[in-house]
């Protein structure tokens, strides 16, 4: 679970956090840090990440007919942790020291900090029209070419900027989609429908 190119070991920190490793679907472990000791003695940022009900009006308003969504690829772990905070996020694993070198998860301000670095750079880059969810980018049009060009666009600012983009998830052109788990089409958003039969599948409360 230590990665070579995200942990160093660490010789001086405060406290460790605790670690809590999660299984993934391919039975591989994912390392994750319990931070919540780390937040609650962290101030406050002025900065937020937008509220998702808001980005939804927003692509409602645009009435389109063709999307694409963008998903950036451990976009966390592709931002430099400074070296002098690096000791606050320390852990031990198997007797060892180690801290992050790279943008922790679970750290309450990580997806904050990642959102203003790639809005930093699509707007340095002059994207064209989009909306942005931390690393999820979706964009619209009213043609699969206008929407491709846009894509295309985006894609070559994150990739000089140092992100890494995901092609198997990188969706569309297409009419209808599914983003931040609302499907999109015509301008219009529902609940896709395996979310639908989850709910339904539920037992009732008592």
């Amino acid at each position: 679970m230590i990665n070579r190119d995200h942990h160093e070991k660490q010789k001086k920190s405060r406290n460790p956090s605790p670690i809590w490793p999660v299984r993934k679907s391919n039975g591989e472990w994912r390392l994750t840090v319990d931070y919540r000791g780390l937040n609650e003695v962290t101030p406050p940022m002025s900065a937020a990440v937008p509220d998702r009900l808001e980005l939804q009006y927003e692509l409602e308003s645009k009435a389109a007919k063709w999307y694409t969504t963008i998903d950036i690829a451990n976009a966390f772990f592709s931002i430099p942790l400074a070296a002098e905070c690096r000791p606050e996020f320390a852990f031990t694993w198997r007797g060892v020291r180690y801290t992050w070198n790279r943008l922790p998860q679970g750290w309450k301000h990580s997806p904050t900090i990642c959102h203003g670095l790639i809005q930093s750079a699509l707007e340095q880059g002059e994207a064209p029209e989009h909306l942005q969810y931390i690393d999820d980018i979706i964009v619209w049009g009213n043609s699969a070419e206008e929407v491709s060009e846009k894509g295309k666009k985006i894609i070559q600012i994150l990739l000089q900027a140092g992100f890494a983009i995901n092609r198997s998830k990188v969706k569309g052109p297409a009419q209808e989609i599914q983003v931040l788990g609302i499907k999109w089409q015509d301008g219009c958003h529902q609940i896709p429908m395996d979310v639908i039969n989850k709910i339904t599948a539920m037992s009732p409360p008592i």
